[in-house]
């Protein structure tokens, strides 16, 4: 007899996962969705196997909302090899080429400057950007070489945490889509060494710290009602946007998918709550006086968070 499976349940809320190295991020979310029991799980945006660090997980109704995340800006601490390329590059490739380094802390400086701001990078073979429905690196395995297009990226902020020998850790904030490998690259490239991407963390995703996630480990040590006590509201996905309160008998027309009127500013991207304080509803967007849903919670999954 085939052994039985294990029973899922329907929970509702945002997981806060830190990473660990060598796991895809599907790796971590079946891990995390099986420690869980959960019915309904995603991902908030692909980390790659070298990378470690903040991966948001979606279960239930806060799936509706992972698009959120995925469009955040992204903070990251990445370690760079100066001196020397790799075929992917990124430690894992074989070296290509190798150069003396002759720059100092000014040239360096200068280096992450030129790449602040808005630039235009083109995708790395090595990624998982898909052509004709498969990914980069498979052609790139091949030995196939694809055009692709540049694409424009906005790099907030490069900061120079520390540089020692060959290695140079920097900590960007900068647009989703951004290459951190690509970025190592270039800057590589721009201060005449040519450089690789040796270590790779993501610390923020919006408003969300890496400070506030949790290992695979550490859930493993937890009994199933304290990992589902770890789980966020939905709604932490949005807390960067402005919040409107509606009263019950407005919450509830609201919740069919009914424009409403309201004395607010336009507002390209609202988070819409009931009357009771953790009552979050949906997601919606204010234009000429009118709420107009976007993304909409059921009346269950409203109690579930109200909960």
């Amino acid at each position: 007899m085939p052994p039985m499976r294990t029973p899922r349940r329907a929970l509702h809320g945002v997981l806060l996962l830190d990473k660990p190295l060598g796991w895809t991020s599907n790796d971590a979310l079946q891990k995390a969705k099986g420690l869980l029991r959960a019915e309904k799980g995603g991902h908030t945006g692909t980390l790659d196997p070298l990378a470690t660090g903040l991966l948001p997980l979606c279960f239930g109704a806060a799936t509706k909302f992972s698009q959120v995340s995925l469009d955040a800006d992204k903070r990251y601490r990445a370690t760079l090899h100066l001196g020397q390329c790799t075929s992917t590059g990124d430690r894992e490739g074989e070296v290509t080429a190798e150069r003396p380094l002759s720059c100092d802390r000014a040239a360096i400086e200068a280096a992450c400057a030129r790449f602040t701001g808005r630039i235009a990078q083109t995708p790395p073979m090595h990624s998982a950007l898909k052509h004709q429905g498969k990914a980069l690196y498979e052609y790139a395995r091949a030995g196939v070489e694809i055009e692709r297009p540049a694409r424009t990226v906005d790099i907030h902020r490069i900061h120079i945490v520390g540089w020692q020998s060959a290695l140079l850790e920097i900590d960007v904030s900068c647009s989703k889509g951004t290459y951190i490998r690509t970025l190592a690259e270039d800057i590589g490239q721009a201060l005449g060494c040519g450089a690789h991407l040796s270590a790779l963390r993501r610390t923020g995703v919006g408003a969300l710290d890496v400070a506030q996630a949790v290992t695979i480990d550490q859930l493993a040590a937890l009994d199933e009602s304290a990992r589902a006590a770890l789980l966020l509201p939905a709604d932490v996905l949005l807390s960067e946007w402005p919040a409107v309160r509606l009263p019950d008998d407005e919450a509830g027309r609201f919740l069919t998918g009914l424009r409403r009127r309201v004395a607010l500013a336009d507002a390209p991207a609202v988070r819409v709550y009931g009357p009771h304080p953790r009552a979050f509803l949906g997601a919606a967007h204010i234009t000429a006086g009118e709420l107009i849903p976007d993304r909409l919670l059921s009346p269950l999954e409203v109690r579930a968070h109200e909960a």
